[in-house]
C-alpha cells in the first residue's frame, strides 16, 4: 500500500502547480519643471495637499497624527472612486522629501511604499522624482486581466504621470 502511495505521489508531483510569490515591482518617474526646487517643494510637500496639485484625487485628510510628521495617516479618496488610507513613514525638510506606505487600499497591490523627492537643477530648476515599490496583490500565476504585473505597473505610473504633469503645468503657468 505504502509503494502503491508513493507511486502515485511521484507521478502527481510534477503535474502540481506551485505559484511562485510575486515580485518587487518598481516604477520611477520624473519631471523637470522651470521653476525653483524650493518653489516646487512648497507646492508638493503638504501630506494633505495632494488633490491641490494632482487631478485624480478629490479628498485628502489626515486622520491620525500631525501633517507633515512621520506617523501621520491621511485617507485619499480618488476622484469619482474609493478612498484609501497612506501613512507617512518619513519627511525631510531639507533633503525636500519624504516617503510613505499604503495601510490600506482597493487597489491590485500590496506592500506598497514610496519616495518623493524635489531636487534643484538651477536657479530657476528642478526635477521631482517618484519612486514606487510593491507586488500585485493577487498571487496566482496567471492574474486575471488588470491584476498582473505589467496592469498594476501601469496603473502606477498613470498616477504619477497624471499629478507630475499636472504639478508642471501648474507650476509653469504661474
Amino acid at each position: 500500500m505504502l509503494k502503491k502511495w508513493i507511486l502515485t505521489c511521484a507521478l502527481l508531483l510534477p503535474a502540481l502547480s506551485f505559484a511562485s510569490p510575486p515580485k518587487m515591482l518598481t516604477v520611477e518617474r520624473t519631471v523637470s519643471i522651470d521653476a525653483p526646487a524650493t518653489t516646487v517643494w512648497e507646492s508638493s510637500k503638504s501630506f494633505d495637499g495632494l488633490p491641490s496639485w494632482h487631478p485624480g484625487f478629490s479628498k485628502d485628510e489626515i486622520v491620525k497624527g500631525k501633517n507633515n510628521t512621520a506617523g501621520a495617516v491621511r485617507q485619499l479618496t480618488i476622484k469619482d472612486g474609493p478612498s484609501f488610507t497612506e501613512q507617512l513613514t518619513r519627511f525631510n525638510e531639507k533633503s525636500k522629501s519624504f516617503s510613505y506606505k499604503i495601510v490600506e487600499s482597493p487597489l491590485p497591490i500590496v506592500a506598497y511604499h514610496s519616495i518623493f523627492k524635489v531636487i534643484s537643477t538651477g536657479k530657476n530648476s528642478s526635477k521631482v522624482v517618484w519612486t514606487g515599490h510593491f507586488k500585485r496583490k493577487n498571487t496566482t500565476d496567471n492574474p486575471p486581466k488588470g491584476e498582473g504585473d505589467a496592469d498594476v505597473i501601469q496603473l502606477i505610473t498613470g498616477v504619477y504621470d497624471g499629478g507630475l504633469n499636472n504639478l508642471k503645468s501648474q507650476l509653469e503657468a504661474k
